[in-house]
């Protein structure tokens, strides 16, 4: 499918900000953000989850909430906290959060849409 990366800014509880170049992960269920970035923001742990990756291997990791503001949209999501040599992901969580999903035939975010019951 090749690769999709997404420009955004998260924001921290004091209103301070960083920009982000993002690799959008549909495998991914959480956002994460570098060590470097969620510390210059001021997040804190709230929580900690643990989880399998793609090979098998078993990590923990903290997490924590912040804003995040992309082209196609912003909100509200929670955030894996990165450990050095972390590298920024968009996961599923925040796609859904933001009402996005990715189009992998021309590799784009777009609106969901939307089905009543």
């Amino acid at each position: 499918m090749g690769l999709v990366f997404v420009e955004g800014k998260v924001t921290g509880p004091t209103g301070r900000q960083a920009s982000l170049r993002f690799l959008v992960d549909s495998g991914a269920t959480y956002t994460l953000l570098p060590n470097d970035t969620w510390r210059s923001i001021g997040l804190a742990a709230k929580r900690s989850v643990r989880f399998t990756l793609a090979d098998g291997t078993e990590i923990e990791r903290q997490v924590s909430e912040c804003h995040i503001t992309l082209p196609q949209g912003e909100g509200h999501t929670p955030v894996l906290l990165g450990e050095p040599g972390d590298e920024p992901l968009l996961g599923t969580i925040t796609l859904e959060n933001l009402g996005l999903v990715l189009n992998p035939f021309n590799r784009t975010l777009q609106p969901m849409r939307m089905m009543l019951a």
